[in-house]
């Protein structure tokens, strides 16, 4: 765990080694790159997800102690996934709370409150069900980091993806609490503000909208693209070095922030 201030710039990313983190929905997309960058940077991993394939692949992408099947919108499937935690690490000293879902797209009129509390259930009450577990696990370790991915669609608002737009604006505000709640334990608490990853779920997201405005999939895409001030996507791996810097010696005073890892995201 980080639990000092680095001291020179030749500390830039040390006490990544050895750290043990816990990062859900890890065998995919953001997470694993995630997983990945973490591990060659020394830590010890434990991740879940819900996609037997992913996790049946995970260790040709990285070295993980454990890859667990939980959805960590049930109870029962985080608590199973935490004694994995306990019995394969001994402890823990940061988890990534990255689970989480794209998502309906459509007019408020048209969204079915099933799939508003799917996208909810997963995407922030999920974040609750594992940081309840995880804190102990943190205090005992003597202090640590918990970092929560929100969203570009966190800080605006975003038309016809009105659940995961309440999702990611609910992790901004879980994360601020935490960090008040948390800081006098040694607990650094932040979150990471992705905006447009490249990979098929935009791909899908962008289809959707298009088809629901009457355009093309490129002219939607091109859409998307004006709204960032770097014209650009963003890679999972750049959101993975924001995290590694966050869990390192050079996060040590960091805690409370909301992070955007977006090229700039002006509008969505």
């Amino acid at each position: 765990m980080s639990t000092r201030a680095p001291s020179s710039a030749q500390d830039f990313l040390s006490g990544l080694n050895g750290q043990r983190v816990l990062v859900t929905a890890g065998a995919g997309g953001i997470g694993l790159a995630i997983a990945s960058t973490l591990a060659a940077l020394g830590a010890r991993l434990v991740v879940c997800d819900v996609s037997d394939e992913a996790l049946a692949a995970v260790g040709n992408s990285f070295k993980a102690e454990a890859a667990v099947k939980a959805d960590v919108s049930n109870e029962a499937d985080v608590d199973a996934l935490f004694e994995t935690v306990k019995s394969t690490l001994g402890g823990l000293d940061a988890l990534i709370n990255n689970a989480g879902i794209a998502g309906p797209t459509g007019g408020v009129d048209e969204i079915s409150p099933e799939d508003w509390r799917r996208c909810l259930d997963i995407g922030l009450t999920g974040q609750f069900l594992c940081a309840r577990r995880a804190v102990p696990l943190i205090k005992a370790a003597g202090g640590g980091s918990i970092v929560s991915m929100s969203s570009a669609a966190g800080r605006h608002g975003y038309a016809f993806r009105t659940p995961y737009s309440a999702m990611k604006f609910g992790v901004i505000g879980f994360t601020q609490s935490l960090a008040k709640e948390l800081g006098p334990f040694g607990i650094r608490v932040n979150a990471i503000l992705p905006g447009i990853i490249e990979g098929p779920r935009i791909e899908g997201v962008i289809g959707a909208r298009a088809q629901q405005v009457g355009i093309s999939h490129d002219e939607m895409k091109q859409r998307y693209l004006q709204n960032i001030s770097l014209r650009r996507m963003t890679s999972p791996y750049d959101v993975a070095s924001m995290v590694a810097f966050l869990l390192s010696d050079a996060g040590y005073n960091i805690s409370g922030q909301s992070l955007g890892v977006d090229g700039n995201v002006e509008t969505l």
